[in-house]
């Protein structure tokens, strides 16, 4: 059975992926449910889904689908839906993407940007050996990202020092987004500290009890370790660069 205000979202959320092809904002949500909070919208938004009513593909801006309707209510928005459709060969009406939305409460750790389609993390610091990432936690410095680099789970940003990356195209001073992680497979590039002293980007390959942490430059030396040395703390999901 679904509260009052639940079938008014569904509504809400199937008529503009309908007129747009995308989900509305958090704002949009909350103004066409005269609501006082986005808090509420979550809350409307995460029972439907445990209802089965939505899904949301947690890697995208903006990404939520309407999986169906309840039957009085599919049998109404059908019957306006052929009373407002467009004729054959007319244009739809422009609608621009803009991506808006209060990430914030999706992402933990993370602060909503002024900016639409992008979120502040928190930039810890550049990696040198003898920080752990726990030491070099700093909040007071944050860096805006694009919510496309992100997907769930918590993220920090990173500047890279130095050049033992450069051939998978990390740069020195180069800015790097770290999904927070224990785990990672064989290949990937991540964020290992050594000997509970030494933090460093690298690609991480196991080898049987071992593991190697490979550099992308000929110049740098690839170092193997027991696999009790080295702890993952995070793996590489994007990069900014500034020029």
């Amino acid at each position: 059975m679904l509260t009052r205000k639940q079938p008014e979202l569904l509504v809400v959320i199937d008529r503009h992926l309908k007129a747009t092809g995308f989900s509305p904002s958090f704002e949009e949500m909350k103004e066409a449910l005269n609501l006082k909070s986005k808090s509420g919208i979550h809350r409307l938004i995460s029972a439907l889904e445990e209802r089965g009513f939505l899904s949301r593909r947690h890697n995208r801006a903006r990404a939520l689908e309407v999986v169906r309707l309840p039957d009085d209510l599919a049998s109404r928005v059908t019957g306006e839906a052929a009373v407002t459709a467009p004729a054959p060969g007319a244009a739809a009406p422009f609608a621009p993407n803009v991506i808006r939305g209060d990430f914030s409460q999706r992402l933990p750790g993370v602060k909503a940007a002024e900016s639409a389609g992008a979120v502040q993390l928190p930039l810890y610091g550049r990696i040198a050996a003898g920080l752990p990432i726990e030491a070099m936690r700093d909040t007071s410095n944050h860096v805006e990202v694009p919510v496309s680099l992100l997907g769930a789970g918590e993220h920090y940003a990173l500047e890279v020092a130095g050049d033992s990356m450069i051939e998978a195209g990390i740069l020195d001073g180069d800015t790097v987004i770290i999904r927070r992680t224990e785990t990672a497979d064989s290949g990937q590039i991540v964020v290992a500290l050594v000997d509970e002293g030494e933090v460093t980007l690298k690609r991480l390959r196991r080898r049987g009890a071992s593991i190697a942490l490979e550099p992308a430059n000929p110049r740098h030396e690839t170092r193997i370790f027991p696999a009790d040395r080295v702890r993952v703390q995070g793996r590489l999901v994007g990069l900014l660069r500034q020029y």
